[in-house]
């Protein structure tokens, strides 16, 4: 039997970083519709039996209904690929979501709040899905599979292992609990990243949405007979996310670093974030220096430099400067002090030392 795995596509995804960018949010809008476009073909051509979306098909705070209605028009198109959906955290079967209110095509299925079980020739489909924003327990310890010589797949959304109180509010599951239930493939969807280590796949977002997904996105391509598992991951996404580290210590000036930047070569399919590294000389605005980058790939600066100046030799000099050093020196080192207090005082002293030159 063939399947097609996705999960977290989200669909009319604000894309925050790159709508601050002129077109590219709306460019990568379009990027998600042809990414489905390219699956529903693939499942044509590959005559793909089982198409399973494992969550955040859309997000329901954003999605249009002509987003649905042209999602809708493809899953048309494959009426002998079955569809099985598993609504998540950001698309929840909700009263008023399009699972529960759009006529969706006949070979679409979409799990409710209840562990439902779909018989098909000589394959059991088990699936839940999410009814709000967060689920702490869907029941899935509770179940037992009734026909162990069937095939049995499970299709959900959730964390595996979560161990911090936010990982708990989106069906954090247990690999062991999982392992133990016996299922032949587990259709994972949330944490949009690859991992088809074992049975228990969770394919990572099919288009990726920022910085922190860097690396390839696509589908799980499937073959499954009992006791037989064969796994492909299939890129998919033709633009990706990447960051650039810029070491500036021989940097002077903003000026220099601006032009840097600017030499750049960059393809027009990458979002570039830009790390800068080593000792600065010179105050950085990050804000500031993005206005003045022609290429609008490049979508968010980083800064990772430290202060090129000596503080220690500066405390211990009798001027102002040194008093003044010495006293913020004192701030730094308090135990109780946050990532970003500590940055807005090192930038206080790099403006409090150029103002006493």
């Amino acid at each position: 039997m063939k399947f097609v795995h996705i999960a977290d596509m989200h669909f009319d995804s604000p894309f925050v970083n790159l709508s601050d960018k002129g077109i590219l949010g709306d460019l990568r809008r379009l990027e998600q519709r042809k990414i489905l476009k390219k699956i529903i073909e693939y499942s044509k051509q590959n005559q793909i039996e089982y198409l399973f979306i494992s969550g955040d098909l859309y997000d329901h705070k954003y999605v249009k209904r002509s987003t649905i209605e042209y999602i809708n028009h493809l899953f048309e198109e494959i009426p002998n690929t079955q569809i099985f959906i598993s609504p998540g955290n950001h698309d929840p079967y909700t009263k008023n979501s399009y699972y529960n209110k759009f006529n969706w095509s006949k070979n679409v299925t979409i799990f409710s709040n209840k562990i439902e079980k779909v018989e098909k020739e000589g394959i059991h489909i088990y699936g839940y899905g999410f009814d709000d924003f967060y689920c702490t327990d869907c029941g899935m310890e509770k179940l037992e599979l009734d026909d162990l010589d069937k095939i049995n797949i499970l299709v959900i959304h959730g964390t595996l292992d979560g161990a911090s109180l936010e990982e708990k509010q989106y069906n954090s599951m247990t690999r062991r609990m999982l392992e133990e239930k016996k299922f032949d493939y587990i259709a994972l969807g949330h944490i949009h990243k690859l991992d088809k280590s074992t049975h228990m796949v969770d394919p990572g977002s099919t288009v990726s949405l920022g910085f922190d997904e860097l690396g390839e996105h696509g589908m799980i391509v499937g073959d499954i007979q009992k006791g037989n598992l064969k796994l492909e991951f299939v890129p998919l996404d033709e633009e990706a996310f990447k960051e650039i580290h810029m070491e500036i210590s021989n940097l002077l000036s903003k000026e220099e670093l601006i032009e840097k930047i600017n030499d750049l070569e960059i393809s027009n399919k990458e979002y570039i974030k830009i790390i800068l590294t080593g000792n600065r000389n010179f105050e950085i605005n990050k804000y500031e220096i993005l206005k003045y980058i022609e290429n609008e790939r490049i979508i968010k600066i980083k800064d990772n430099t430290q202060i090129a100046y000596d503080l220690e030799k500066i405390a211990n000099e009798t001027t102002l400067k040194g008093l003044f050093v010495k006293e913020m020196l004192e701030k730094l080192r308090k135990p109780e002090i946050t990532e970003e207090e500590k940055h807005i005082i090192e930038k206080s002293i790099e403006i409090g030392i150029e103002a006493l030159e």
